[in-house]
């Protein structure tokens, strides 16, 4: 249900409370150019592509495979572009304020499905269930081979818009010597939320998700300013896992997925959440495939961190996968002030996508 009155707002981010994001609905009505949904490209096998099946001669050795023995259906190999590499290393250099940290660490891409033109929500459940263990495996793997890395993202660019080069299905994992700063940020205030209320920030917006209702009122009028019903940001909720459409969304079509019970580190993840997490993965991906005609998205998996300094989080942190579908570009504005602005308002979205019905 569209809303009766343009949205006007500032949202905090309950979890990274300097991070904001202004829903300006009436912005959605300003003239722009219509533009067709971008072409995906469906084919099973492309000749010339890398990372199809018969064409392994054309990547680096597979680092694993799944199934291990048998036509592959998950491959892992190296990146041949990495941002971040092991083939060497040098010290840190500190040359008055300006500082580096050597680039150290690996960077991998797992060639999600062997066919080429697979989308998520077209890929059956026990496969997606697959492609979770193996992010689990090489997490779990990279933490072990270097003390070194403190962080290993699992991420995927899905489309020209999300950054993804290669049309194939793919994603792609990195470990690094540093915490990534957005991380960092959740891990901090979470952890400062947990000191003062002696609970998880994360599991208090699931409870709320699932309990919470209210209706505001104008002072003077008497009219009714907002309402929240229970379950109006919930897209999907499975046995173990639950979708969220954010309140503080920074995209308009911006999806998380949770744990419902509290569960800090991905790698303590077992096969049966993996299998609840795919149904809900893949459920979520299909309403967002048919609101947005074709989703060019980025989705990125993020766990606690590891190292000597990162102990103590395993009761404020719980790990979550954020789901990012790229409709705009960012402006001038929000690349300078910081500030996310969002066209159509999180009640609204999650409404159409909980709308959409699925076989």
């Amino acid at each position: 249900m569209k809303n009766e009155k343009p949205v006007r707002e500032i949202r905090i981010n309950p979890i990274v409370p300097t991070e904001s994001v202004l829903v300006a609905t009436a912005r959605s009505m300003r003239p722009k150019k219509a533009e067709a949904p971008a072409p995906r490209d469906t084919r099973r096998h492309v000749d010339t592509c890398p990372f199809c099946v018969g064409n392994e001669s054309m990547t680096p050795p597979a680092i694993a495979t799944y199934p291990a023995q048998g036509p592959w259906e998950i491959r892992i190999v190296e990146n041949l572009y990495p941002v971040l590499g092991d083939d060497r290393e040098n010290p840190n250099l500190n040359l008055g304020l300006q500082q580096t940290i050597d680039g150290y660490g690996r960077h991998e891409v797992i060639i999600d499905h062997n066919s080429h033109g697979a989308a998520v929500h077209e890929m059956t459940e026990s496969h997606l269930a697959l492609l979770f263990g193996a992010y689990r495996a090489r997490m779990e793997q990279l933490y072990s081979s270097n003390r070194r890395l403190r962080y290993v993202l699992v991420f995927k660019n899905f489309g020209p818009a999300a950054g993804a080069s290669i049309a194939h299905t793919h994603s792609q994992i990195i470990g690094m010597p540093v915490v990534p700063d957005n991380v960092q940020a959740e891990v901090v205030n979470s952890r400062a939320y947990f000191t003062k209320n002696h609970r998880c920030i994360f599991c208090s917006l699931i409870d709320e998700a699932l309990t919470f209702e209210a209706t505001f009122y104008d002072r003077e009028s008497g009219e009714i300013r907002r309402r929240i019903d229970v379950g109006q940001f919930v897209i999907e909720r499975g046995e173990r896992f639950i979708a969220i459409k954010p309140f503080a969304s920074r995209y308009e079509w911006e999806v998380h997925i949770l744990p419902l019970t509290h569960h800090a580190d991905f790698l303590e993840s077992t096969a049966e959440d993996h299998a609840d997490l795919a149904r809900v993965l893949r459920r979520t991906m299909a309403r967002l495939d048919a609101v947005l005609g074709g989703a060019q998205y980025n989705y990125f998996l993020h766990s606690v961190p590891h190292g000597e300094d990162s102990s103590g989080n395993a009761a404020s942190f719980h790990w979550h996968l954020e789901i990012c579908p790229r409709t705009t570009i960012p402006s001038g504005f929000e690349l300078g002030s910081g500030l996310f602005v969002n066209t159509i308002s999180p009640e609204e979205a999650a409404g159409t996508l909980r709308a959409v019905v699925l076989e």
